[in-house]
């Protein structure tokens, strides 16, 4: 599905991405995990097109997207949450799904994303600004959805989240894999990723340095946070 292939990157004089290899499997759940500001949130950024490689390659669906724009990264079924969520504050949730739609989405239509996320339906004509952290989150994902990706990617969605919230959105991020969408997620929660990815992946200066099946994870835990995830 995806596959990342000696990625590097810079931002500016920084070298950012020290040579990602991963790979995401279709219809599964990778969680990348780390400290802060070791190229998380990069990684995604660079796979959507944002930030370009310095060198490394990325394929998507077997082709070779490195040097590809966000506007073609995006058509080619690939969809993009940021940390922070960015959703436009002035417009309704409705009109924050409008701007997302490219076409009229065969998958995830409207009343299909309503159902997924009931609490958008009954505020659909509230603005952005008016809604909860939970419901901006849940906002942000279904801006996403409504392009018909057949990948996500979810920067911290867990971040500044209630637990009632949280529950809320580990079931509708299984439903998405049920549904035949593959997820990379950046978390900084463990528990969270714990409960939701297929593997996990632990990333260091740029590199990542250890991945495993969800249960090989939890069987090293211990020694695996000690070792690269506390300070």
């Amino acid at each position: 599905m995806l596959r990342l292939k000696g990625l590097n990157a810079h931002l500016g004089r920084s070298h950012v991405l020290q040579g990602v290899d991963l790979d995401l499997p279709r219809g599964r759940i990778s969680a990348i995990l780390g400290r802060n500001g070791v190229g998380k949130t990069t990684t995604l950024r660079t796979v959507m097109g944002l930030v370009a490689p310095s060198s490394g390659e990325i394929w998507l669906e077997g082709r070779d997207v490195t040097h590809w724009p966000p506007f073609r990264v995006a058509r080619a079924g690939v969809g993009y949450v940021p940390e922070g969520r960015m959703i436009f504050p002035d417009l309704t949730v409705l009109e924050n799904l409008r701007v997302g739609e490219r076409r009229p989405a065969h998958a995830w239509p409207l009343s299909r994303l309503f159902e997924l996320f009931p609490p958008l339906k009954e505020r659909e004509r509230n603005r952005g600004a008016h809604l909860s952290g939970g419901e901006q989150q849940m906002l942000a994902i279904a801006r996403a959805l409504v392009g018909d990706p057949s990948l996500l990617l979810l920067d911290e969605p867990s971040q500044g989240l209630a637990p009632l919230v949280l529950r809320e959105l580990l079931a509708v991020i299984k439903k998405l894999r049920e549904e035949g969408v593959s997820i990379l997620l950046v978390e900084q929660n463990l528990r969270f990723a714990e409960a939701v990815a297929d593997e996990i992946a632990i990333m260091v200066k740029g590199r990542i340095v250890y991945a495993a099946s969800a249960s090989r994870f939890r069987a090293e835990e211990e020694t695996i946070r000690s070792r690269y995830l506390t300070l």
